[in-house]
């Protein structure tokens, strides 16, 4: 592996990596043991085998051709953000949201950044190797932190579920943790995705902007409502 190899490497795993770490050190009153956290950022990257696999045969698949408005819709909504976002919330469902250590709201947003930042080091890694330096450094500004907001968006609810004592309204919050991130990621992939008007993909960089804060705001909330809180 030449120079040129390693820097293209560190560039593709440093976004996530660096994003793991804000958010670890964002949650200042318990702190997860290392354990549990490689273990849920791995299973965000192989997670991510089976989607990319999905989405490639839906790309090619005959069924699935077209062109126009409602194909755009159904491959942003759809064969992206549904089966992204659906595998990201069965992964957190089955392993951090029913363990012990998940003793706190905002270990739903740490476990889901985790995963995240998983899928998204490995899914930038296979991008890397494909399409060069140039692609890893766009997406570091964009494709990273969108992931890492949707992650937040779907971990707070989770965290919420996860403490809730009404059953019907755990419920709620459990359909939340994965419709909101689903619909702020399909329309953040449509505008990238769409042909109408070439101006539009700037929305996507509004949709990313807004959701980067909606998620800070949604961290710190539940950072400062914390039961491990000095009084």
């Amino acid at each position: 592996m030449g120079m040129w190899d390693v820097l293209l490497f560190l560039a593709a795993i440093a976004p996530g990596l660096f994003i793991c770490w804000y958010i670890y050190r964002m949650d200042k009153y318990e702190r997860e043991q290392p354990f549990p956290l490689f273990a849920t950022f791995w299973l965000g990257a192989l997670a991510t085998l089976g989607v990319i696999k999905l989405e490639t045969w839906a790309t090619y698949s005959p069924w699935l051709q077209g062109e126009g408005i409602l194909f755009t819709l159904f491959s942003s909504f759809i064969v992206v953000a549904l089966t992204e976002e659906l595998v990201k919330y069965l992964c957190l469902y089955i392993y951090p949201y029913r363990s012990r250590f998940f003793n706190e709201p905002m270990d739903g947003i740490v476990y889901a950044v985790m995963i995240g930042m998983g899928f998204a080091t490995l899914e930038n890694l296979m991008y890397a190797l494909q399409y060069g330096l140039e692609t890893v450094i766009l997406r570091a500004f964009t494709a990273v932190p969108a992931h890492a907001a949707f992650a937040v968006i779907m971990g707070y609810y989770f965290g919420k579920a996860k403490f809730e004592a009404d059953p019907k309204v755990r419920r709620k919050r459990l359909l939340l943790a994965l419709f909101v991130p689903l619909v702020i990621h399909g329309i953040y992939d449509f505008f990238i995705l769409q042909e109408i008007y070439e101006g539009l993909i700037a929305l996507a960089l509004v949709v990313l902007g807004a959701s980067i804060v909606f998620a800070r705001l949604l961290l710190l909330e539940q950072r400062e409502d914390s039961p491990f809180k000095d009084p």
